[in-house]
């Protein structure tokens, strides 16, 4: 439920609904906007009647969420979620482009890619480090030397670094290298691994599984927000439909449904989701007409030679030219790049 505080409502009288509400075994995670203090109440609803909230100083109305998922919701926050990351936002006018490399393969090929990104206005560096392969035999990534090239990346370029993390024995070791932690579409409901990203001061990149429904998604973003972690940034990445022409079936209908049903701020995967480069740019300026906050391109300076998803790599010329169209679509719909 949402417990409603009157715009004049005090500290005091707020502290006092907060203490009910905790004695009486609610979780309170307060949201706070222009014009009203909202305290969301995560618990048994089926008493929360007989706590009189109504009657005490300060409270304007209690409200029922009758979503699944609580904190996710817009009943719970009307405002759209901005996510700080040092001088850059996510989930505000400005669109966040993230780029580079599927996998973390050199140094010299991260280094390559990381500057170039910069050059043409990306703000963010991904790369994986442990690569999750539907083959065993198939690259993994170079792990902890893969998070040590991505942090020299960042010292040098200035990039934020986002990278997946796979193991909830490696999120110590991947918080301290990484901005952004990722949770991939295989793991959206690896439930141990969401509560445990949640302990640590990360957004997390949620990317939906491949087969995931809309509130199964947001339910996962539920896990981690309801662990302590608000921070959570959904990354629509394509699902599993009857169509193999492309590797995946993009659902950009996924970012107004969300931003519908959620204040989180939306990302759109295109590399994932089409699995071939030439698909990319236009399904990227299509996400950013239909209003996401973000885009995670995979970008390779030879994609031919790349060690992982190659055939959905964009070169650094292709990806000059997708961002000088990405800013044409982003001033349309009144957004900056």
């Amino acid at each position: 439920m949402i417990v409603v505080m009157k715009a004049d409502a005090g500290e005091e009288a707020i502290g006092l609904v907060v203490k009910k509400l905790k004695e009486n075994g609610f979780q309170v995670h307060e949201s706070r906007g222009v014009e009203r203090i909202l305290l969301g109440a995560v618990g048994d609803k089926t008493h929360y009647m007989d706590l009189a909230l109504e009657a005490m100083d300060g409270v304007e109305k209690v409200v029922p969420i009758l979503a699944p998922y609580k904190l996710a919701s817009r009943e719970f926050k009307q405002e759209n979620t901005v996510i700080s990351l040092g001088d850059l936002e996510i989930g505000g006018r400005e669109i966040q482009v993230m780029a580079g490399p599927c996998a973390v393969e050199s140094k010299e090929q991260l280094m390559e890619v990381a500057a170039m990104v910069r050059e043409h206005g990306a703000r963010i560096l991904r790369g994986g480090a442990f690569k999750p392969r539907t083959s065993p035999y198939a690259f993994q990534g170079l792990e902890e030397k893969g998070l040590e090239y991505l942090a020299e990346a960042r010292e040098k370029t200035g990039l934020k670094v986002v990278t997946e993390v796979m193991d909830t024995r490696k999120v110590e070791m991947v918080a301290e290298y990484a901005d952004i932690l990722q949770i991939g579409a295989r793991n959206m409901q690896n439930f141990p691994l969401l509560k445990e990203v949640a302990r640590f001061d990360r957004p997390v990149l949620l990317k939906r599984g491949l087969n995931a429904t809309f509130e199964e998604w947001i339910m996962a973003a539920e896990y981690i927000m309801v662990s302590g972690n608000h921070r959570v940034i959904l990354c629509e990445r394509g699902i599993r439909t009857f169509e193999n022409y492309t590797r995946n079936t993009l659902d950009l209908s996924a970012v107004p449904v969300i931003k519908h049903l959620t204040h989180l701020p939306v990302v759109v995967d295109p590399s994932h989701s089409t699995g071939k480069w030439r698909f990319v740019p236009p399904m990227a300026r299509a996400a950013v007409a239909a209003g996401a906050d973000g885009l995670i391109i995979e970008v390779h300076p030879r994609p031919g030679e790349a060690l992982c998803d190659g055939p959905q790599s964009i070169t650094p010329e292709r990806f000059a030219a997708t961002m000088a169209e990405l800013k044409k679509v982003a001033a349309a719909v009144d957004r900056t790049l």
